[in-house]
């Protein structure tokens, strides 16, 4: 590749930028540098287009027969008998039902997801307010009240995505008769799971409408090549040893590290999740305590509690332990309006807390795919987002994780019918305390799993990046279709370490490494 040579001043007392716009070196004859131009190849990626849009495709054709479903059942009586169950307990199939119908919901709402990232992430780029390839999407936003990724639609989209998985919880209800019992899907609350899933395709094609995409890819190193090869992003030298740990540290030359900070310490908003998560499991834990001492108090059924009360599923036993308080759905939309809230208000802490559990499975993805350049295949920039998520453990265990979960929480909060004597249906939505513990298991366990994934160390002396754009630039300086990162030029006192687009020897652990063709020599740290 063609070599530009740039002289310039490096001062290790000055703050290092911040921004995504290049930045502006001053003359100096102190100190030369050999700074390899910026990629002139980036991976559009229209592959994962094609695929974006058809997901948002099958998004909308699923909130459109959801609609057309939801409308037919109300016009004709509200409810629409589904399927014989026993007498007592749930039907194993109505809860095939609604797991699947989780499942739907998780696939469409990745696929507009999948599109509302991309936009957003370049809406931010072209503010010069990107720093990481993975962002929380619906906690940040655009400048602009009336920008499609702005702070306004996001909160939109923040309530679309509890009212599409608090519709599913709703839509199916157990119809308890003398004899028998029967599983029908409410229509009110289809209607509403297909207005919403439409609602958040209208957004999320509106965002990728405003905002100027430069790559679809979900690749770090894609990304960073794209804004560097627009001039938003300009390489900061004398930082090939430095990680994203060190980037708010005084530049220069450094020796390499045997292990690598985790993303806990590396990403200012991982703690956040973590911590949001660890608040989760308490907060199901209250609610459970909370349920039974409500029963306790004011139900003349106060039975002791015995592991022989345990089941999975809601059954005659849960029952007498439950809490449940009448809905009269039959009066029109207020009451389903109360319905609704009530839910959001227990399930929107779960179904937030797994959006932004995406941010920990998404940067460590990023990790990993940086951190093949020492491996012998190397690194390949561009990046199938369906093989992201299938070949990525993390990111494959959190997609199962969501429906699941979902699943899990409808078996706590139970929307059931019943025979009101002398004529006439009543319907109860019925809290279990067993099933509520249940959740609490699967949430700890959850919480668990995602801290010590946050708290993991990397082995290596490659600099940890987790997906930081202005990182990846320093530290690339050699963009080839197929890249490996180690040892490049020895010198003396300082070494240089970088990428190419062949096999390297691994870092000398006890040279310091600062840049190319350094003639002057800043301090060590």
């Amino acid at each position: 590749m063609a070599t530009a040579s740039t002289k310039t001043t490096w001062n290790p007392s000055s703050p290092l930028a911040y921004d995504a716009l290049p930045n502006q070196l001053d003359d100096s004859d102190s100190v030369t540098f050999d700074v390899k131009p910026a990629t002139d190849f980036y991976d559009r990626s229209l592959t994962s287009r094609k695929y974006a849009l058809v997901g948002v495709a099958c998004a909308s054709i699923v909130s459109c027969c959801c609609i057309v479903a939801g409308a037919v059942i109300t016009a004709f009586g509200g409810a629409a008998a589904l399927m014989p169950a026993g007498h007592s307990g749930v039907a194993l199939r109505k809860e095939m039902l609604v797991i699947s119908l989780n499942l739907i919901v998780t696939l469409c709402t990745e696929s507009t997801g999948f599109v509302h990232n991309i936009s957003l992430r370049s809406a931010l780029a072209s503010e010069s307010r990107l720093r990481f390839n993975s962002n929380l999407r619906l906690l940040t936003a655009a400048r602009g009240w009336r920008n499609p990724n702005g702070a306004l639609l996001n909160g939109i989209m923040v309530v679309l995505l509890i009212i599409s998985y608090s519709s599913v919880s709703l839509v199916t209800l157990t119809y308890y008769g003398e004899t028998a019992s029967e599983v029908a899907i409410i229509g009110m609350p289809l209607l509403v799971l297909g207005i919403a899933l439409l609602l958040q395709v209208v957004i999320a094609l509106s965002g990728m409408r405003a905002a100027k995409i430069l790559t679809w890819s979900s690749s770090s190193l894609d990304l960073t090549a794209a804004l560097i090869h627009h001039a938003q992003l300009t390489p900061v030298l004398l930082r090939c040893m430095r990680s994203v740990s060190d980037f708010d540290v005084d530049g220069g030359p450094a020796r390499p590290s045997e292990t690598q900070p985790s993303v806990w310490h590396a990403h200012p908003s991982i703690r956040k999740v973590v911590n949001s998560l660890w608040g989760l499991v308490i907060a199901c834990a209250g609610w459970g305590a909370l349920v039974l001492f409500i029963h306790n108090t004011y139900e003349s059924y106060t039975g002791t509690i015995t592991w022989k009360s345990w089941s999975f599923f809601p059954d005659d036993q849960n029952f007498l332990y439950s809490l449940g308080y009448p809905l009269a759905l039959a009066g029109g939309p207020v009451p389903w309006i109360m319905c609704y809230i009530n839910l959001a208000i227990i399930q929107g802490p779960l179904t937030l807390c797994l959006h932004c559990s995406e941010l920990i499975a998404n940067v460590i993805r990023d990790e990993g795919h940086w951190r093949c350049g020492t491996g012998q295949k190397g690194i390949t920039p561009a990046m199938n987002p369906l093989k992201s998520v299938i070949a990525n453990p993390l990111c494959l265990a959190l997609f199962v994780a969501k429906p699941a979960l979902h699943w899990v929480f409808g078996l706590c909060f139970v929307l059931g019918a019943f025979q009101v004597w002398p004529s006439g249906i009543g319907t109860e939505m019925t809290m279990y305390p067993m099933q509520i513990l249940n959740l609490f298991i699967v949430l700890f366990v959850f919480a668990c799993f995602f801290t010590l994934v946050a708290l993991r160390q990397r082995r290596g002396p490659q600099p940890a990046a987790y997906g930081h754009l202005q990182t990846l630039a320093n530290l690339v300086d050699e963009w080839t279709p197929v890249m490996w990162w180690g040892h490049k030029e020895d010198g003396i006192p300082y070494c240089h370490a970088g990428t190419s687009g062949q096999l390297l020897p691994v870092v000398k652990m006890d040279c310091v490494y600062a840049g190319v063709s350094v003639e002057s020599h800043p301090s060590v740290s």
